[in-house]
């Protein structure tokens, strides 16, 4: 067992938080918007000095065979790049990234002229729009990266407040009392489930966890509520090998859990019934939780901590990841799907 000093440093090491990069341009949703922003310039370009519409077509195709590649160039570049550019200070980080921009112009520029498309070519005017565009993309990317941090943050004091809640804590004290002299083995198991989930919520609040890490303190926490609801919580897992190392924002998955327990199994006097799949389906992976809820009793549930697994789960994998709630025929699931 670690000592007081050791535990010390590692807890010092877990609380520095993960700053997001500015040249994360690895994000298919990264790669569309930019993509779609750059286009968009050229479509007003081309609009300058374009009579008729066939004119203003002709121009628009012309520069996208060489403002295309010449995006996707620096995409990449900026994407293979990322950790080397990370660690650079912010002003030298601009300029790296404006110093692609015009590399990739210059490019864009060399595959017209080499087609014989721009006679003469405008090599200065190319590099200069293209270290300008990069500028207008780092731009979106820097504020992206700024809120991706404050987010993050946010959501784990969210997670916090959620998580550790007064009355869950004290009725799980109030287990293992009762369980103490009866069962004092069920008892110190109660107690390091309750110990590992507070581990989790206070650890470092890294970007992401796999699927197989949130299952696992989804079933401690599940424990420690089987205690208190005895056969009034009816769990059932369908867990898929295949789909354990899909990442997802740590403590996503125990607040979906625990929505289930408190608007399911705590209003029903006969309990309810909760169920966690996971699949993988090709390069995707599908979580579900579903729960029953008492008759009579509509769609409810915690709206903040729903939207916040939203936002957490689109910010880690964007336009990848999906997010859904259903509620039919006595049934609430929400349906996470997410990247492999």
């Amino acid at each position: 067992m670690p000592g007081d000093g050791e535990s010390t440093v590692d807890a010092a090491s877990a609380s520095a938080p993960r700053q997001a990069s500015m040249f994360d341009a690895c994000h298919v949703g990264v790669v569309l918007r930019v993509v779609l922003f750059v286009e968009a310039v050229v479509g007003v370009a081309a609009m300058f000095g374009a009579g008729e519409a066939v004119d203003w077509l002709l121009r628009f195709s012309l520069l996208t065979g060489g403002v295309l590649p010449a995006t996707l160039a620096w995409l990449i570049a900026a994407c293979a790049l990322k950790s080397y550019l990370g660690r650079l200070p912010p002003s030298p980080q601009w300029l790296a990234g404006m110093a692609l921009g015009a590399l990739a112009g210059l490019y864009g520029c060399g595959m017209l002229a080499l087609m014989g498309l721009l006679q003469p070519a405008p090599w200065s005017a190319s590099a200069a729009a293209g270290a300008l565009l990069s500028a207008m993309v780092l731009a979106g990317l820097f504020w992206r990266a700024k809120a991706r941090t404050p987010a993050a943050t946010a959501a784990r004091l969210a997670e916090l407040q959620s998580r550790i809640r007064p009355h869950f804590l004290f009725n799980t004290l109030n287990s293992a009392i009762a369980l103490v002299r009866a069962e004092p083995a069920q008892a110190e198991t109660v107690l390091e489930d309750l110990a590992e989930l507070f581990r989790s919520a206070l650890a470092d609040p890294t970007e992401s966890v796999t699927l197989g890490q949130e299952i696992e303190l989804a079933q401690r926490y599940l424990a420690i509520e089987q205690i208190r609801f005895g056969e009034r919580l009816q769990v059932e897992w369908s867990l898929d090998a295949g789909a354990s190392q899909a990442r997802l924002p740590p403590l996503l998955l125990q607040p979906l859990v625990e929505n289930a327990v408190k608007h399911g199994v705590e209003p029903s006097a006969s309990g309810a019934q909760l169920k966690i799949s996971t699949q993988r389906r090709g390069s995707r992976v599908v979580v579900k939780v579903t729960n029953s809820t008492p008759a009579g009793v509509g769609e409810r549930g915690n709206g903040l901590a729903l939207a916040n697994v939203r936002e957490r789960l689109l910010l880690l994998h964007d336009v990848q990841a999906q997010f859904r709630v259903v509620f039919k025929d006595g049934l609430f699931q929400v349906r996470l799907e997410v990247p492999a």
